[in-house]
């Protein structure tokens, strides 16, 4: 049996340690610290353990359970960092009221993380597997998931189960996204020589209906089973200088969410073709598109061998919630799909994903860590 009150005790510790994301938030303190409680746990347990330093009190932790031999490896994956605590009352305070764990970081993903080191401590203790289990414990994730893709580069498993907040699904698939930035360019001119001026705020109104048109073809589009629709929004905008003037450029910034077999390219297509489309109508439009972030979608088979064996753990543990799903937010199960590594989310339920009331089910991380364990026994074997 799962000792429910260590459980909640380690989330507890976990959601104590700030771990902002310094890319995010100006004056976070990174993983270093965080990265150390784990690293000491595991060791603690049995795990060879060692801390990869990314430099700036950015750290990975890895841990390697030693199977006998012969069978396959699995990792429980998860990341250290949370975003901001901006209109929280009480961030690390670790409340706990009613079964759920309140704090920035509990559901995402301090939960899920915990599940990993007391499913780890319990196979150390209870098993002797043929195949290691790994826990990886990553920087980065909330940002540019420096953590995974240098995790990535230095260990790989036959599968992987990255612990995000899933209310206890197994999820197989999740979009990717993708940043563009658009400038569209005007001439400036004193506002009272409108014959002088090219208005490049004007302008970019061009390329904002096209962005609505796009949006409307791509909801109009064949959906994908389980996530749906791809998507494409307008997320910043700025331009101008002042009231009296024309504008000389005026920038967009945009993400598009992207489905399987879609990348960075699908989205660079669709802007430079709107980009023709609204220098065909005006020749006085002039625009250049900048592609920035990129990240693809997780689609994993229902019948991998890590789906079919977590599910069924699941269903044995947890019940009918236990069932294929997906999710709509990006994770690093994505990288690790790319690198080889066949993987799927699992992981407790809560609410408040990066809002200001955040928690986690505790009954839940109870519940992941059996199902963990289950999963581990059953595959690495």
């Amino acid at each position: 049996m799962i000792d429910r009150a260590q459980v909640a005790s380690i989330v507890a510790h976990l959601v104590k340690i700030e771990s902002i994301n310094p890319g995010l938030v100006a004056g976070g303190s990174g993983e270093a610290k965080i990265a150390l409680y784990v690293a000491d746990f595991l060791r603690s347990a049995g795990l060879k353990t060692r801390i990869q330093k990314l430099g700036n009190h950015r750290a990975n932790v890895i841990g390697i359970l030693r199977g006998r031999g012969g069978g396959k490896s699995l990792m429980f994956n998860g990341h250290l960092d949370t975003v901001g605590v901006a209109g929280m009352k009480a961030p690390f305070s670790a409340r706990v009221e009613k079964g759920r764990l309140y704090g920035r970081g509990a559901q995402d993903m301090k939960g899920g993380i915990a599940a990993a080191l007391v499913a780890a401590t319990t196979l150390a203790q209870e098993s002797r597997l043929r195949g290691d289990v790994v826990v990886a414990a990553v920087a980065d994730e909330e940002h540019m998931s420096i953590g995974a893709r240098s995790l990535v580069e230095d260990i790989s498993t036959d599968a992987a189960i990255v612990l995000e907040p899933t209310g206890l699904e197994v999820a197989i698939a999740h979009k990717g996204f993708v940043w563009a930035e658009i400038e569209t360019m005007g001439k400036s001119a004193h506002g009272s020589l409108p014959r002088d001026g090219i208005d490049a705020i004007a302008k970019m109104g061009r390329v904002l209906n096209e962005i609505e048109r796009l949006q409307a073809k791509l909801e109009e589009a064949p959906r994908h089973p389980l996530l749906g629709n791809g998507s494409v929004h307008a997320s910043v905008i700025s331009g101008g200088q002042e009231l009296s003037s024309y504008p000389a450029q005026c920038q967009l910034s945009l993400e598009r969410r992207l489905l399987p077999g879609e990348d960075a390219s699908t989205f660079q297509r669709e802007l430079i073709e709107i980009i023709s489309q609204c220098s065909d109508l005006d020749p006085k439009f002039r625009a250049r598109v900048v592609m920035g972030y990129s990240a693809l979608a997780l689609e994993t088979a229902r019948q991998a061998p890590i789906a079919r064996i977590l599910l069924g753990c699941a269903q044995k543990i947890v019940g009918s919630a236990a069932r294929f799903g997906a999710q709509s937010f990006w994770t690093d199960a994505a990288l690790l799909n790319e690198a080889g590594i066949a993987s799927v989310l699992f992981g407790p339920g809560g609410a408040g994903l990066h809002s200001a009331v955040e928690y986690v089910n505790l009954e839940d991380v109870a519940l992941c860590v059996e199902t963990l364990v289950q999963c581990a026994q059953g595959f690495c074997a």
